[in-house]
C-alpha cells in the first residue's frame, strides 16, 4: 500500500510540473494571438503593466480552472492504482481519458475567460476597454482582472464537473456492500 502512494504522489508531481509548464505556455500564446485590437506581447515588452496585470491574471484563473480537471485526472489514476484488478481498463485508455479530460478544461477555460472578457467590452462599449488597456490604463487593466476572476471563481467548479460528465469515466468494477 505504501509503494502505491508513492506512486500516486510521483504522478500526481509529474503531473502538475507537466500542466504547469503546458497552462502558462498555451493559455499566453492564446490570449496573446486571439486579442483583435492590438500586440499584447508588444504591449508587455514596452512595460504596459495595465496589460501585463491582464495577462497575469489570466494566466492565474486558466491554471485554478485547468485544476479541476486535473483533479478529475488524479482521483481517476488513484482509483485505477488501488484496485487494478478490478479495472477493466488498460494504462493506454486510461491516458487517453485523462488527456481528453485536461484538453477539454483547457478548452472550457479559454472558451470562459474570451466570452468573459468579449462580453463585457459589448456590454460596457463607452468605456472603450481595449483602447484604455493599450495606453496603458492599469485602472483598467485591474477591472478586466477583476472580470475574469470573478468569472474562473463561478465557472471552476462547473468545469471539472462538465469535464467528468463529456469523458467516460472507466469502470473499476462493482462494490458488494450486502449480501
Amino acid at each position: 500500500m505504501f509503494n502505491i502512494r508513492i506512486w500516486i504522489s510521483v504522478f500526481e508531481f509529474i503531473l502538475a510540473v507537466v500542466m504547469t509548464g503546458l497552462v502558462i505556455v498555451i493559455t499566453y500564446k492564446i490570449f496573446i494571438r486571439a486579442n483583435p485590437d492590438f500586440d499584447m506581447e508588444a504591449e508587455i515588452k514596452k512595460g504596459n503593466a495595465a496589460v501585463g496585470i491582464l495577462v497575469a491574471t489570466i494566466l492565474y484563473c486558466a491554471s485554478m480552472m485547468l485544476h479541476k480537471g486535473m483533479e478529475t485526472v488524479i482521483s481517476m489514476f488513484r482509483l485505477y492504482m488501488s484496485s487494478p484488478a478490478e479495472s477493466n481498463v488498460g494504462i493506454v485508455k486510461l491516458i487517453f481519458i485523462s488527456l481528453g479530460h485536461l484538453a477539454i478544461s483547457m478548452i472550457l477555460a479559454v472558451i470562459t475567460i474570451s466570452v468573459t472578457l468579449r462580453l463585457f467590452g459589448k456590454l460596457d462599449k463607452k468605456l472603450q476597454a481595449g483602447k484604455e488597456l493599450e495606453k496603458g490604463n492599469v485602472a483598467i487593466g485591474i477591472l478586466l482582472s477583476s472580470v475574469v476572476l470573478i468569472a474562473s471563481l463561478y465557472v471552476g467548479e462547473g468545469i471539472g464537473a462538465v469535464s467528468r460528465a463529456l469523458v467516460p469515466q472507466p469502470s473499476m468494477g462493482q462494490i458488494e456492500i450486502m449480501r
